[in-house]
């Protein structure tokens, strides 16, 4: 901004301020003014004149001082304009100079461009030229190398130098990839054929080499060895059909080595097993030398491994199979633990795994009445070998799995002997101080069992485990059905006599098959937590559990059963009473009695061997059974007078409280509501039946049935004496039959 333009910006504000000055002035004066108008006399005039000019002097004061600024302020603006003037004049020339120079830059720049272009097209010409004479060069100098490398390659091939040699065909085929353009390079042509020839000559070298392997030839040269694993570098170098041919080769050669070996060996007996494993270390241990010769990269050991494995498979596989006698499980699972052991050893040296943490507990067996101990470090190796391996190859099983089928048979005949031994052996006793109030032959079967599970987890938990498994199953529903018929006894199906002892027996078999039902399903559970994840879904014990569930049925309706028959004498005595003659109603009857005698012998003792669950169930079937009885039976009386249904009405009442104190009889167990309930449902149609018939509801009880049977003659009933009333026929006892028996006869039926 120039001096002119800022002077003038600042004067705006100067102007402001005279102006408001002078409006300032302009009021002082109006103020002073306006009192002295209105003064009355000349005296106050004469003061009002002094105040006047007073004050006109110091206007004319302010004035002088206003006009001085202005003054100043005007010169100023005049100088600042000048110098304005003279600064824009400076200004001007000073772009005139500044354009004229720019100018002359421009025209000097062009000059230099053109220059700079110039010798640029000159570089580009000599970099063209560097860059041909060096793609002429290279490859001449490359065909140099590859032609003299050749040269030298050939006579290392000559001399066997296979180290050399590997190392210097490998330098070949790096400098001949440069060439791939060139192939129909007559030069590169002749390169090419000579390379093919010498890799002729070297493979035939190699192979010739590896023939004298096995002649002896490798102890009398301390470094024939040595030159073989250097040839292997060169075959290395050579195409890979090279080296499967050569490792071919070695194989076949290595195993005709070992079957001659084994020819003529008798596969009819365990024993055999451990020598054909023995023969296989022997024959590791006799060429591990010898397989050190091929680079770890071509793992020829572990194929070696895999082949003289499935030659032992079938060998192990035709012992099993032809072998004389039946062996005991525990031999055929040591054998399982020493193929497993084997299999373990063949990982820890071909495929370089480290056990990193030892578990399990040490397995004892019986063999021909020996005690088989493995050490515990054996053990533990073998368990490591399912989870703890940090291996590269995995060799479990593919020898040891020819054991599953013949394993799961033997286990499977060896438990149903056992369990044949162990129902034979059962004493059926119950005795008083078993705690468990179970038989024996069950704990004996798990415990059997555990011992079969535990052994065989230890060694697998894949198809054998699941295979064993299903034995399990088999085995148990093979006792369920032993228990289960074990309750048949003579008499009809509602005819079942059975003692004290047999009582005892029954809870036993109750408690027996509850304790299966149970164990059975934890053993399921455990079996699906540790089986592989394949198998696990198909880990089921429901349909076992069933065949228990129906063995406790059967058991608890037998009771029932058996319990009912003993009321047959009380029910006849019943039957026996002249309820047509009787006089007048006394206490209940004495066939009450025995039938309470009858419930106070059995319900306590039943009460202390069942669970809770089942003596409730028990009481319930019994209450319904008896109570439907006891209905029955009504009908079978001849007849009944009032003062006999009024009798046997009272009858009633003392069964239904009988029935309503069974539950305490045991003094442990307390009635429900749902029992009482149930109890008084059941009684309550005898109840019904007799109170029709008392003389209240005679005559409409006999309207009722004459309307129904018209050609019976209505008897009367305002005799004095108390006329019997004819009852009607008792309805068999099939019609009211009830679901318990078809229950009993589905469950005798799935067995």
């Amino acid at each position: 901004m120039f001096p002119a333009e800022a002077y003038l910006l600042g004067l705006k504000p100067l102007m402001q301020k005279i102006h408001h000055e002078m409006q300032r002035i302009d009021a002082t004066i109006l103020a002073a003014v306006r009192p002295q108008s209105d003064l009355g006399t000349t005296e106050d005039l004469d003061d009002a004149t002094c105040a006047v000019e007073e004050l006109s002097h110091k206007i004319d004061s302010e004035l002088r001082r206003v006009d001085a600024t202005l003054f100043a302020a005007i010169r100023q603006q005049r100088n600042s304009v000048n110098k304005a003037k003279e600064d824009l004049a400076n200004a001007t020339l000073a772009a005139r100079e500044l354009s004229h120079n720019i100018q002359e830059m421009n025209s000097k720049a062009e000059k230099s461009e053109a220059t700079v272009q110039e010798k640029c097209r000159a570089i580009k010409k000599l970099d063209f030229a560097k860059k041909n004479i060096t793609t002429v060069i290279n490859p001449l100098h490359r065909l140099t190398m590859v032609v003299s490398a050749v040269v030298q390659l050939q006579g290392m091939a000559s001399n066997r130098q296979y180290k050399e040699a590997a190392a210097q065909l490998e330098a070949v085929n790096q400098l001949l990839n440069h060439f791939e353009r060139n192939w129909d390079v007559p030069s590169i042509t002749d390169v090419r054929e000579k390379l093919e020839n010498i890799k002729q000559i070297l493979k035939s070298h190699v192979f010739s080499d590896f023939s004298s392997l096995g002649t002896g030839k490798e102890t009398e040269d301390t470094n024939f060895l040595k030159k073989l694993s250097h040839s292997c570098l060169v075959v290395d170098a050579l195409e890979p059909s090279v080296r499967e041919e050569l490792v071919n080769n070695f194989c076949s050669k290595d195993l005709s080595s070992y079957e001659q070996k084994i020819i003529g060996a008798e596969l009819t007996n365990l024993d055999e097993i451990r020598r054909i494993y023995n023969q296989i270390n022997c024959h590791i241990r006799t060429n591990q030398e010898i397989w050190k010769i091929f680079p770890a990269s071509w793992h020829v050991p572990y194929g070696l491994c895999i082949k003289i494995c499935k030659i032992t498979r079938g060998q192990v596989e035709s012992i099993l199979v032809n072998m004389k006698g039946k062996p005991a499980v525990a031999r055929l699972l040591q054998e399982l633990e020493r193929t497993l052991k084997f299999e373990l050893e063949l990982e820890m040296k071909f495929g370089g795994g480290v056990p990193t943490k030892h578990i399990g507990d040490d397995i004892e067996e019986t063999v021909d009445g020996e005690s088989y101990s493995p050490n515990v470090s054996e053990i533990h190796m073998k368990f490591a070998a399912n989870h703890d391996l940090v291996e590269t190859i995995n060799l479990r099983g593919i020898i040891s799995s020819c054991f599953e089928p013949h394993l799961t048979h033997y286990i499977e005949e060896e438990l149903m002997q056992y369990l044949e031994k162990v129902v034979q052996e059962e004493t059926w006793d119950t005795d008083e101080e078993n705690l468990n109030n179970i038989l024996s032959s069950s704990r004996e079967l798990f415990l059997a069992i555990k011992n079969s599970y535990d052994k065989c987890k230890a060694l697998t938990k894949n198809q054998t485990l699941f295979n064993l498994f299903k034995v399990f199953q088999r085995v148990l529903q093979a006792y369920a059905t032993k228990l289960f018929f074990k309750l048949s006894k003579g008499g009809t199906c509602k005819q079942i006599k059975v003692s004290g002892i047999d009582e005892r027996l029954i809870c036993y078999i109750v408690n027996s098959a509850e304790y299966c039902r149970k164990t059975s399903g934890d053993l399921a559970d455990e079996v699906s937590t540790i089986i592989d994840p394949h198998y696990a879904d198909g880990v089921d014990m429901s349909e076992v559990q069933d065949k228990f569930s129906c063995v406790i049925t059967k058991a608890l309706m037998t009771l029932v059963r058996g319990l009912e028959t003993k009321f047959d004498t009380e029910m006849q005595e019943m039957e026996c009473v002249s309820w047509g003659t009787l006089k007048s109603v006394g206490d209940h009857s004495q066939y009450v009695n025995g039938i309470y005698t009858i419930l106070n012998n059995s319900v306590p003792v039943l009460g202390k061997l069942l669970t809770p669950v089942y003596f409730q169930f028990f009481l319930e079937k019994l209450a319904s059974s008896l109570g439907l009885r006891f209905y029955a039976n009504i009908f079978r009386c001849k007849k009944i007078s009032e003062t006999g249904a009024q009798q046997m009405l009272l009858d009633t009442q003392a069964m239904e409280m009988i029935l309503l104190k069974v539950p305490s009889l045991d003094r442990q167990t307390v009635s429900a509501a749902s029992y009482s309930e149930f109890v008084k449902r059941q009684m309550s149609r005898a109840e019904a039946v007799l109170k029709g018939l008392t003389k209240a509801n005679q005559q409409s009880v006999l309207d009722d049935f004459n309307k129904h049977a018209p050609r019976i003659t209505q008897p009367s009933v305002a005799a004095e004496m108390p006329q019997p009333v004819p009852i009607p026929p008792a309805p068999p006892l099939e019609i009211i039959a009830n679901s318990e028996d078809v229950t009993t006869r589905l469950a005798t039926a799935s067995y």
